[in-house]
């Protein structure tokens, strides 16, 4: 069936929810997980305010913004790792989250992405997140949604 899932997270409810699912879809079918986060330079909050920001400013952001990433990354292997399911973890910075998602899913040969309905930038169960939805158009192999 599947051995290889990439499942992009960026830390949110539905996200984390997501994390438990493919962990437990791939302890089914005896896959291993590549978990991903893709982040901007900018928090998506500071984009467009029009906002004068230092270099000191912007290396902080960045700062924090990694941390952030690894966090999340390392919740989510950790909860494959106790649940026995093989599992490593990357994380890129890129302003298209589709465009790196699915890049990452070839360069890891992964031959499932599995992932939240929408995320941090989503409308809370309304409509299917922008980035699934360009994930779902462009991508060249099958994705699973969770919800």
């Amino acid at each position: 069936m599947y051995s290889h899932l990439l499942v992009p997270i960026d830390g949110s409810d539905i996200s984390v929810k997501a994390v438990h699912g493919a962990v437990a879809f791939a302890k089914e079918v005896g896959a291993r997980i590549t978990f991903f986060n893709a982040r901007s330079v900018l928090p998506v909050s500071m984009v467009g305010t029009g906002t004068m920001l230092d270099a000191g400013t912007l290396e902080h952001l960045s700062l924090v913004a990694r941390e952030n990433a690894e966090r999340i990354l390392a919740d989510a292997q950790a909860v494959a790792e106790s649940a026995g399911v093989p599992c490593s973890s990357e994380g890129v910075i890129n302003d298209l989250p589709h465009e790196a998602i699915i890049e990452a899913a070839a360069q890891h040969g992964c031959d499932l992405i599995f992932m939240a309905s929408h995320g941090r930038r989503g409308l809370s169960g309304l409509l299917l997140g922008s980035q699934t939805q360009r994930v779902l158009i462009h991508a060249a192999l099958p994705v699973l949604v969770f919800r």
